[in-house]
């Protein structure tokens, strides 16, 4: 699970870095305001990929894809990405625990077997 997580995370780095080139357009927004808000988003996104196998780190990904969606008030092509990204998130969690249990499953019965 951890590697499928951390490959979204590292892709909403990204994501959120383009964001942040696009937010600067906005006449609302100084650059001190996107740059802060993104530099805090892309840090979270790097952190979390070490914080998953940790109590919590599951659900500070989740919140991380609620602020990526809500992120599409300011920049409305974020809902999109937003969604697709929180699409990636469940698939990575949901898939990944299936993997570590197929896994777990086959070292317990390569170790029955040698026994």
């Amino acid at each position: 699970m951890r590697m499928l997580c951390a490959s979204t995370l590292i892709g909403e780095f990204f994501v959120i870095g383009f964001a942040g080139l696009v937010a600067m357009k906005s006449d609302d927004l100084t650059n001190a305001t996107v740059w802060t808000v993104c530099g805090i988003g892309m840090l979270l996104s790097v952190l979390l990929c070490g914080m998953l196998t940790r109590p919590g780190g599951v659900q500070l990904g989740w919140a991380l894809q609620v602020a990526l969606v809500a992120s599409g008030f300011v920049i409305p092509v974020m809902f999109i990405l937003g969604v697709a990204f929180g699409a990636l998130w469940w698939a990575s969690v949901h898939y990944g625990r299936r993997i570590d249990e197929v896994k777990a499953r086959w070292a317990a019965q390569a170790e029955a077997d040698t026994a």
